[in-house]
């Protein structure tokens, strides 16, 4: 298998063999290596990218209790329904303790974005909304393995989290340590979800049918995210049109180049 080269998933023989797909599929396919990603890290953007960056992520960060929820109403183990429920909680907070979503709103506006507006999601590109609603649908819809296997990408997402908060606060004078808030809390809670839902697959994944199902799981779940920074970089970045009714930032604003 050369260094680029995917393993071959349909004939992985036990749990161990996996796990090791799974990790070789986020080392090759993860959001982390896309384009837009190292230039939002590196400093390379300029604020209304990053804005862009922001506002159509949110809509992704607001579906996620919701797909979460959608698992959990299929699901007739009561174990698993608990341990999936920390998970709305850690996005929607609690009356004691804010969540996810609100440390992502503070982000925006942090960056100068309306918080209003970014609620509304009309600014969000159509990508974003056929991507993050495939990935809400493919919850609700696939095998409940394959559903809890789509949430593997936590498994790398400590690492980018790593990367961009000294990146970001190094890169943007408009970025203070406060909004990085929503990305320090994840580096503790991706790897507890993580492990969880990676015993969960290596323990029901009892056949070689079943492991490459999990595998194209996190595949499917590792292009829903691609396919997100592609629009993005399509549209801010490489100047390819920004769609009618999306956002527009500052900069471009009087002078936008319409899709």
């Amino acid at each position: 298998m050369s260094e680029d080269e995917l393993p071959d998933i349909r004939a992985l023989r036990d749990g161990d063999a996996l796990e090791a797909a799974l990790r070789r599929i986020g080392a090759l396919r993860y959001h982390i290596r896309h384009p837009f990603h190292r230039l939002l890290h590196g400093g390379k953007l300029r604020k209304g990218q990053v804005q862009a960056w922001a506002l159509n992520r949110y809509l992704y960060q607001s579906r996620i209790p919701m797909k979460d929820a959608a698992l959990i109403a299929r699901c007739p183990d009561p174990a698993l329904r608990r341990e999936w429920l920390q998970r709305i909680l850690d996005h929607d907070g609690t009356a004691e303790q804010e969540g996810g979503i609100e440390r992502w709103l503070r982000l925006c506006e942090g960056l100068g974005l309306d918080r209003d507006y970014v609620r509304s999601e009309v600014g969000a590109l159509p990508a974003t909304r056929f991507a993050v609603e495939a990935y809400v649908r493919f919850v609700r819809e696939r095998s409940l393995l394959e559903a809890v296997a789509s949430s593997l990408t936590e498994l790398f997402a400590p690492a980018i989290h790593e990367e961009r908060i000294p990146g970001m606060l190094a890169g943007y004078p408009f970025v203070t340590d406060a909004m990085m808030g929503y990305f320090r809390k994840r580096l503790g809670q991706a790897p507890r979800d993580a492990g969880f839902a990676l015993a969960y697959v290596k323990e029901h994944a009892d056949t070689a049918e079943k492991r490459e199902a999990v595998c194209r799981a996190l595949l499917f779940k590792c292009d829903v995210l691609w396919a997100q920074l592609d629009a993005l970089h399509h549209a801010y970045v490489l100047n390819g049109g920004i769609p009618p009714g999306a956002f527009v930032p500052e900069e471009l604003r009087g002078t936008a180049r319409a899709a």
